[in-house]
């Protein structure tokens, strides 16, 4: 008869930076989107001043060749295989990166950024995480749709932006505008943008939203 079991084990996650934490008042954590590696997600924030802010990237918790056995290499929060626990690890993960920064640096503004897949991410850190952001960027994804009623109000002391490119590959401006008004609906205030662009950061309109 098959069972399945499972264990508890230590495990060592990774992120990349950007910026002199000494000197930065803003610290501004991005979680990537699915098969992205933050080394190369974290380039994207390089024209930001590295004395005001502070760039964190932590990596998604499951890497693969994007391509057969072998090639380039790409990151995923989470799949549809034990979603529930994946989803508690890598909460687990991303407050002990933030955990790790405030042990040594204090910042007046914190903002969190989810790109894509790393935008149900960023929802559910602050739903159900430990650690509080002033501003939160749900740029080229969707809310969580099983996120539970009682940790929505987490949202409510953020000042919260929805960002979706006129040419996203993956949605459109229509549809990111109904689910804006759900979350409307539903209590939860976030501020919609749109870019000319794709699937992808817009410098012009992250610039205005972190300055």
């Amino acid at each position: 008869m098959t069972k399945e079991v499972q264990v508890n084990y230590q495990h060592t996650g990774r992120y990349f930076t950007f910026g002199n934490p000494d000197k930065a008042c803003t610290l501004l954590i991005a979680l990537h989107g699915y098969s992205q590696l933050p080394e190369y997600f974290i380039r994207k924030f390089h024209f930001l001043d590295p004395d005001k802010y502070y760039v964190i990237c932590p990596e998604g918790p499951h890497r693969f060749y994007r391509e057969g056995t072998s090639g380039r290499v790409g990151a995923s929060w989470m799949t549809k295989e034990d979603r529930l626990n994946d989803i508690k690890n890598y909460i687990r993960l991303l407050d002990a990166v933030a955990e790790s920064i405030d042990a040594d640096h204090h910042f007046n503004r914190r903002i969190l950024l989810g790109f894509s897949q790393g935008g149900a991410t960023a929802s559910r850190w602050i739903g159900y995480g430990n650690t509080p952001f002033n501003e939160f960027i749900l740029w080229a994804a969707v809310f969580p749709p099983d996120m539970d009623d009682t940790v929505k109000q987490n949202f409510y002391a953020t000042q919260n932006h929805m960002v979706i490119g006129d040419s996203d590959e993956f949605s459109t401006v229509e549809k990111a505008k109904e689910y804006h008004q759900k979350l409307s609906k539903e209590g939860m205030k976030f501020a919609f943008h749109t870019f000319k662009g794709n699937h992808d950061l817009n410098k012009e309109l992250l610039y205005k939203l972190v300055i």
